[in-house]
């Protein structure tokens, strides 16, 4: 079984998830996490399956007690690696699994940033992540009501865990949604 197969692992998101917004999501991840391992020298295939499947079990089995435990499960009957699935399985703080890998890391850092990111899109006039730049997504940070459900601290400690600035983090994040943009509907009305 080839895990760092993309059309596989696309088909098994779209198995267990039918919201639009879950599976744009998922892309976004994957185009972050797919930008970060070119960055690092590392596996792109690999990073963009984990990026695409790190919430594919969020719609069926939202809760704590299920969200990416019964993916693990799920996962490693399909043959993906424990390496994979411990990444996933890490981007959920209240699993208790310490990262360890900059796969691991940079996995959580990319979630509730290009989330984040992808909402500062779609309120601007134009709905284009080619409206979005550094400045205003820390503007919206520091709006308490705007995005509510992503966590704040997580954005900011994932560039942390990164080693890198969030200025640098949230740069680099938008770039790779903007290369992905029509995949994402983020286009907009600009470019």
């Amino acid at each position: 079984m080839n895990f760092r197969d993309r059309e596989r692992a696309y088909q098994l998101l779209l198995e267990y998830t039918q919201n639009k917004s879950l599976i744009k999501h998922a892309l976004a991840v994957e185009a972050a996490m797919r930008a970060y391992a070119d960055k690092f020298g590392e596996d792109v295939e690999e990073w963009g399956v984990v990026g695409l499947l790190h919430d594919f079990d969020y719609e069926r089995y939202p809760s704590p007690e299920e969200h990416t435990i019964v993916g693990a499960k799920i996962l490693a009957e399909a043959g993906y690696p424990e390496h994979v699935i411990r990444a996933i399985q890490a981007h959920a703080d209240y699993n208790g699994i310490k990262r360890e890998t900059l796969l691991e890391r940079t996995l959580f850092a990319c979630d509730e940033l290009s989330g984040f990111i992808t909402a500062v899109a779609l309120v601007r006039p134009s709905k284009s992540v080619f409206d979005v730049d550094v400045a205003s997504v820390k503007k919206k940070l520091k709006d308490k009501a705007f995005a509510k459900g992503v966590h704040r601290e997580d954005v900011y400690r994932g560039a942390e865990e990164l080693g890198i600035s969030l200025d640098e983090h949230i740069a680099f994040v938008i770039s790779a949604l903007q290369k992905a943009a029509d995949d994402l509907e983020l286009r907009g009305t600009l470019v």
